[in-house]
């Protein structure tokens, strides 16, 4: 699939086929993750991948935004690897959202859906999943195979006009 078709394909999945993903496409969202740029090349990310039972009950706990997917990931950064700039900036956010978006890209490459869910319990998703301190969860990423007939939100596409959101200096 050309990169273009990608961007143009993704959008939030909130409706799953009940099929579990299966561990190769999972390794290769993993692999797209880990090639993320990060600040200085931290790699301050640290992925948990909710797949069994027990985890997927601990994920829908967390969040109303589960959407029954079949497997999801945590996207989390690691506060004592992430950079920190001159200004005391925390560069983690900014990693970890690199490391989200390529790995919601490359599910799309590879069939699969995602939803970038910010709205979870990040304690309780500590408490639960057992996170040291130190980690601190920035995205819950339900994931799989859409339903059939699944469609975006009709606001999906609904984009500012460039001359809106860009200054040309």
């Amino acid at each position: 699939m050309e990169f273009q078709q990608v961007l143009n394909q993704r959008f939030s999945v909130r409706e799953f086929e009940q099929k579990m993903v299966e561990d190769e496409k999972i390794n290769e969202i993993l692999k797209a993750a880990q090639i993320a740029p990060t600040a200085k090349n931290s790699q301050p990310q640290k992925i948990y991948v909710v797949k069994s039972d027990e985890a997927i009950t601990k994920f829908r706990q967390c969040t109303k935004c589960h959407f029954d997917a079949p497997i999801g990931f945590i996207v989390c950064y690691d506060e004592n690897q992430s950079f920190l700039g001159k200004d005391g900036r925390q560069f983690g956010v900014l990693d970890a959202s690199i490391v989200t978006t390529y790995m919601m890209l490359k599910a799309t490459e590879l069939g699969l859906g995602t939803t970038w869910v910010g709205l979870f319990d990040a304690k309780l998703t500590q408490q639960l999943f057992g996170l040291p301190q130190n980690v601190v969860p920035l995205a819950f990423l339900p994931t799989g195979y859409p339903k059939e007939g699944c469609q975006p939100n009709p606001r999906h596409f609904d984009n500012k006009p460039l001359d809106e959101t860009t200054e040309w200096l």
